[in-house]
């Protein structure tokens, strides 16, 4: 696993989501054949993703394709595997259960957790991270503890499902919690729609560069500790050992940095 960077440097990237075929035995049983074996005959790998999680995942709305960070760095996964990749969008909500259901692999800034590692394995981390506040700039000093969010009429915003939600359903019972479509969730805080949202620092310090009415909060101390990774079938020790090996080639050749630059500029370690 790489040193933490990104958020001082802070900034793990969350990788890979991947599906399996619809005739495929559910993740979780063990089975005398790999997945890896089935991906590569039938020359396609399945990959679950939410599409609405820049920098990692994103539906363009103008050309359907999907672009980010995970989202180059699975295509590179299916160019060593010599397959294609088919996208299978999902979202937050119904993350584990489209994996499970239909695909090899998910990607796209997905967290471990505890909960989810009941159901799946995931790849080694790609990232470390940890939540932490964003709002507008002339804020900053308003929402810099837990305590100052949670509380009453502070309007803390956040996408249904995922660890956003379960952080901020944990930490803010005080406050007025506002879910939102993940894609135009930090144009409602722009517009004053809502006070603060409370996500992964690496998305941050994203939004800080896109959006100059915005600022991370403290990304270099964020509220807790997470990492990033690809979540995997269960039980299934090949596929982990070949995506394990894969991602760490990956993670010093140049192929993770190159993923990177484009949404972060050249002088961002993740």
């Amino acid at each position: 696993m790489r040193p933490r960077a990104l958020v001082v440097p802070l900034l793990s990237v969350s990788l890979l989501s991947g599906c399996a075929s619809p005739n495929a035995e559910p993740s979780g049983e063990a089975a005398d054949e790999s997945r890896l074996d089935r991906v590569l005959e039938a020359g396609v790998i399945r990959v679950c993703t939410t599409g609405d999680y820049r920098p990692f995942t994103y539906l363009d709305p103008e050309t359907d394709e999907f672009v980010g960070i995970d989202v180059d760095m699975t295509r590179d996964l299916a160019d060593d595997l010599g397959v294609e990749v088919e996208w299978v969008q999902t979202s937050w909500d119904g993350l584990m259960e489209d994996f499970l259901a239909d695909c090899d692999v998910a990607v796209g800034g997905i967290s471990i957790s505890t909960d989810r590692s009941r159901q799946v394995y995931f790849s080694a981390p790609v990232m470390e991270d940890g939540k932490t506040p964003i709002t507008l700039c002339e804020n900053v000093d308003d929402y810099r503890t837990i305590e100052q969010i949670n509380r009453p009429g502070v309007r803390s915003i956040m996408p249904s499902g995922g660890t956003n939600e379960i952080f901020a359903e944990e930490h803010y019972p005080e406050g007025t919690l506002i879910r939102h479509d993940n894609n135009t969730v930090f144009d409602e805080i722009v517009a004053g729609n809502a006070d603060v949202m409370t996500t992964d620092a690496s998305e941050t310090l994203w939004v800080a560069n896109e959006y100059e009415e915005l600022c991370a909060v403290h990304p270099e101390e964020p509220f807790d500790y997470f990492e990033k990774a690809f979540m995997l079938p269960r039980g299934d020790e090949v596929m982990k050992h070949y995506v394990d090996q894969w991602l760490n080639i990956a993670l010093h050749d140049g192929t993770w940095d190159e993923a990177v630059e484009p949404w972060f500029g050249p002088d961002v370690e993740l």
